[in-house]
């Protein structure tokens, strides 16, 4: 069997390996863009359904046959079942290429055209004319983009709403938990555990809140604009029949009504919906560094919180455990912030009718979504769930505290209690024994006042 075949395109003949499903233009791509991570193969999924989709309106508007149509649709039903691992194998090209996305788009014509010659040799199925009728890769790559986009990110909120619960059991649990509070990393007064707890679950159910908010912006597609958004060659209502079949696929309410000049030059949807996904992972930083110090030592540190022992912490301490899962979710965090760049930069590169950025700005999204919901189910799962606390050293910290001296202040006044704090703190005392030795407050006072 020869190790090459030749295909032509416009430019000329290209050498493709024999077995490949691709055509010339893939091969061409596979050979100028080398570089770089490959194009999610959620894309490619998601492509392979909107093609299915074209393929279906097509056929119900009488732009392509029956026979052909239903070729299309087998040859991509196939695709669909591989595994990830062998639909890569005809799916080569990076994410570092065309900022159209052009020549995935003609790699999934391609793969799809081929696919339909191996199950029917006599139909001849064009990538062109017959797999991409009615489309063209400015509208179905961009489509291909919000429909990902929007998959990703009810997954997202899945992982959130989990990460609340998990966090809202320990909420309750240490509700009546006292514990000193900390502001400007200095000893405040008293809270309870479980108080701190909820401005955790509050920051997370805005966020939350956000995303949730901002869901339907994702759920208009470019198709049917075409080239520049006039629709030239897509037939009337060929667009809202593929919106309709993928919001069937996806369990969405896709709809191809938006301004389609809007869907191929700027992509506003994505940019304000990972500026959401910023917010999370600034407060997911906030909470996680929170958990890590609060269970840090757990002898020479704060040691207020017990973290689960998931692995050994250290290649050369025996006994040592480490707040990994903490580390691994605030890593995240600043990937995601650093990713918002990179969709922000990438947003603002819709020169006249298009955005040539288009590759990136997905896949930093997707990234983003997806570390951010890896992240949060295992922070929720393997962290949260088993957190504890060390009730005897909330206590300690309590009894040993200074600032306590707050609930005096409305009975003996603001600057006698600053100096009775002062005081048991060059004294090396406890506040009580401070209080009392300075005559303005009884036992008995003291007991009362300061109930927590």
């Amino acid at each position: 069997m020869p190790e090459y075949r030749v295909e032509e395109d416009t430019l000329g003949p290209v050498k493709i390996p024999a077995t490949a499903l691709w055509g010339p233009q893939t091969e061409r791509s596979r050979n100028n863009f080398s570089t770089g991570q490959f194009m999610p193969l959620v894309v490619i999924r998601a492509l392979l359904q909107i093609k299915k989709a074209a393929a279906q309106a097509n056929k119900e508007l009488e732009q392509l046959s029956v026979e052909k149509a239903d070729l299309i649709t087998k040859a991509i039903d196939e695709l669909l079942a591989l595994d990830d691992d062998e639909l890569r194998k005809d799916f080569p090209l990076r994410v570092y290429q065309t900022g159209s996305g052009t020549q995935t788009n003609m790699n999934t014509n391609e793969v799809i055209a081929n696919k339909a010659a191996q199950l029917d040799s006599k139909s001849k199925i064009l990538p062109n004319d017959d797999v991409n009728h009615g489309q063209s890769s400015n509208d179905i790559f961009p489509t291909a983009m919000n429909i990902t986009a929007s998959v990703a990110v009810a997954e997202l909120e899945k992982a959130a709403q989990h990460l609340i619960d998990e966090l809202k059991e320990k909420q309750k649990k240490y509700w009546h938990t006292v514990k000193i509070g900390r502001t400007h990393l200095q000893d405040a007064t008293p809270l309870t555990f479980g108080q701190e707890v909820s401005g955790w679950v509050s920051m997370l159910e805005h966020d939350l809140e956000y995303l949730k908010s901002l869901d339907h912006t994702l759920l208009e597609l470019a198709m049917g604009g075409t080239a520049v958004g006039t629709g030239l060659n897509a037939a009337p209502g060929f667009a809202a029949d593929i919106a309709a079949r993928v919001s069937n696929v996806y369990g969405q309410k896709f709809t191809a009504d938006g301004n389609k000049f809007y869907g191929l030059a700027a992509h506003s949807s994505l940019n304000v919906v990972h500026g959401a996904f910023k917010t999370l992972a600034s407060d997911l930083m906030k909470i996680a560094n929170d958990v890590r110090f609060l269970g840090s030592g757990p002898r020479a540190a704060y040691g207020e919180l017990n973290i689960p022992a998931n692995e050994p912490g250290s290649s050369i301490m025996p006994g040592k455990v480490n707040p990994t899962q903490a580390e691994a979710i605030t890593m995240a965090a600043v990937r995601v912030i650093g990713n918002d760049v990179v969709v922000t930069l990438a947003s603002s590169q819709g020169n006249f009718e298009m955005n040539v950025y288009k590759p990136v700005l997905i896949d930093a999204f997707l990234e983003s979504a997806e570390l951010l919901r890896g992240t949060m189910q295992s922070f929720a799962d393997k962290l949260i769930h088993g957190l504890t606390v060390n009730k005897e050293r909330m206590e300690a910290l309590v009894d040993n505290s200074l600032m306590t001296v707050t609930a005096l202040s409305p009975h003996i006044g603001y600057h006698d209690s600053a100096k009775i704090a002062q005081a048991a703190d060059e004294a090396g005392s406890t506040l009580r024994e401070a209080a009392l030795k300075s005559g303005k407050v009884t036992p008995e006072q003291f007991d009362e006042w300061l109930i927590l």
